[in-house]
């Protein structure tokens, strides 16, 4: 049952989804269409789930269910995989390509392939202060508090140059 994301308890689990690229205003209406459905449809073992999404700077799909009330299983969350896997020939969009990294710049999410990052920070493209994407949040509550987080809090910390680290 498709639920409005901001009436979804903190608690709930969520999955964030990547594309490698903005949605256009077209294809963010495919998506929101397509994922209301989805939501409404979306159970486990027949046991309807209180769900939603989220779609995040044009870039990010997050989904969410409320567990407390029923656990999502394995199923239900093929169910969303194989929807947005079937976006990817039919609208062009890939949510599953895992080398490229978004950061946040001047309100904007920009994506750089992860074997550039070492080269982006000793050039000054990239900073400690630099805000990236934790897209491994599991929670509503972690999404509010620990989804955007300065590259010096995060796994990438070891491709900043030494002083930066240090100072």
């Amino acid at each position: 049952m498709y639920l409005n994301f901001e009436l979804l308890p903190d608690h709930s689990r969520i999955w964030v989804y990547q594309s490698t690229r903005a949605f256009t205003d077209l294809e963010k209406d495919t998506l929101t269409k397509g994922l209301i459905a989805l939501c409404d449809q979306w159970s486990a073992h027949g046991t309807p789930l209180h769900t939603s999404f989220t779609i995040a700077f044009d870039q990010f799909v997050i989904m969410a269910v409320d567990e407390h009330l029923q656990g999502a299983s394995g199923c239900s969350i093929d169910g969303s995989v194989r929807y947005l896997k079937s976006l990817q020939s039919a609208q062009g969009l890939d949510f599953f390509d895992r080398s490229g990294i978004a950061f946040l710049e001047n309100g904007k999410v920009n994506i750089y392939p992860m074997a550039e990052l070492k080269s982006l920070f000793g050039a000054k493209t990239l900073s400690a202060g630099t805000i990236t994407f934790n897209n491994l949040v599991n929670t509503k509550a972690e999404l509010s508090s620990q989804w955007q987080v300065a590259v010096k809090n995060s796994w990438m910390a070891r491709f900043l140059p030494k002083m930066t680290v240090e100072g």
